[in-house]
Formats: structure tokens, C-alpha cells, sequence
């Protein structure tokens, strides 16, 4: 939407992701990624650690399922999202505001590491409408590397 302020940030993720069902039945996961500037001091020739930042992630439905399955604490990940502000008021009374990223994509670095990846099924809707006009699931084509199952490459 216009307006959001967009971010990615790559860190390391602090715990595993709290995976919670709303009353209305959707999933939600929790997490916090710290991300660590790092930067070369000449004088002593060793790279030195900046200030940490901490930044509250939260995902939705599906992704916040896949989050709970795949990643967990320490882990580096490359997260994007909007950035939004919440205020709400504490048990002993006081306003506070929070800055947290509403996460739309997440996957592991692969940097320092490497990662199995297995395509989910989509949750899309497959019926119809009064009109008889639907939306059916497409399928992957039999060359489609994305479509097979997980296992031995096939080149």
C-alpha cells in the first residue's frame, strides 16, 4: 500500500518463532531478528561489533505456519516487510509505542549456510461463484524444479 514504510533486514533470529492461533482461528508467529553492524577498525585490524538492533517481527497465516516449521533461534535470515507503529497502554499504566515489522517474505542467508527447500501446497481458492466462474489451483509443469518433491537433484 502507498505510504508503508518498506524494509529488509538481515540478522539473527534471537528465539524460536511463538506460534499462536488468533480467536478467529489464524495463525501468527512471533520473533525477534538482531542485526549487528560490523566494521573494520584499521588501527587495530580486527573487525569490531556496532550496537545491536532488536527489532519484533511478527507473520500471518500461512507464513507464520512456515516460519514455525523452517527457522529457529540463531538462525540468519533475510526478512522484508512494512514497518509499522503501535501504541497501547501497560499494566502499570503507562503509553507505550512499539515499532514492528509486519513481515511479507522471510528466508535463511544462505551466506554461512545452506538450506533444503520443499514447495508447500497453496491454501488458494478453488471453488466457484454464482456466476460458475472459479479460480482453479494451477499445476506446476512436469519440468518445473519448484513442482517436484524434495530430494536428488536432477542434473
Amino acid at each position: 500500500m502507498a505510504g508503508e514504510t518498506v524494509i529488509t533486514i538481515i540478522g539473527n533470529l534471537t528465539a524460536d518463532p511463538e506460534l499462536r492461533t488468533t480467536r478467529n482461528g489464524g495463525a501468527v508467529a512471533n520473533f525477534s531478528i538482531a542485526a549487528t553492524p560490523r566494521t573494520f577498525d584499521k588501527q587495530s585490524n580486527q573487525w569490531v561489533d556496532g550496537d545491536a538492533l532488536f527489532l519484533r517481527c511478527t507473520a500471518w497465516r500461512d507464513l507464520a505456519t512456515h516460519c514455525a516449521q523452517s527457522l529457529a533461534k540463531g538462525m540468519r535470515v533475510i526478512a522484508q516487510g512494512r514497518l509499522q507503529q503501535r501504541s497501547y497502554q501497560s499494566q502499570d499504566g503507562s503509553n507505550r509505542t512499539v515499532i514492528e515489522l509486519q513481515v511479507d517474505e522471510i528466508g535463511p542467508s544462505l551466506k554461512y549456510a545452506t538450506a533444503q527447500v520443499q514447495k508447500m501446497q497453496s491454501g488458494g481458492y478453488q471453488g466457484g461463484n454464482a456466476n460458475g466462474c472459479g479460480y482453479q489451483q494451477p499445476q506446476a509443469p512436469a519440468d518445473d524444479p519448484w513442482g517436484a518433491p524434495a530430494g536428488e537433484p536432477d542434473f
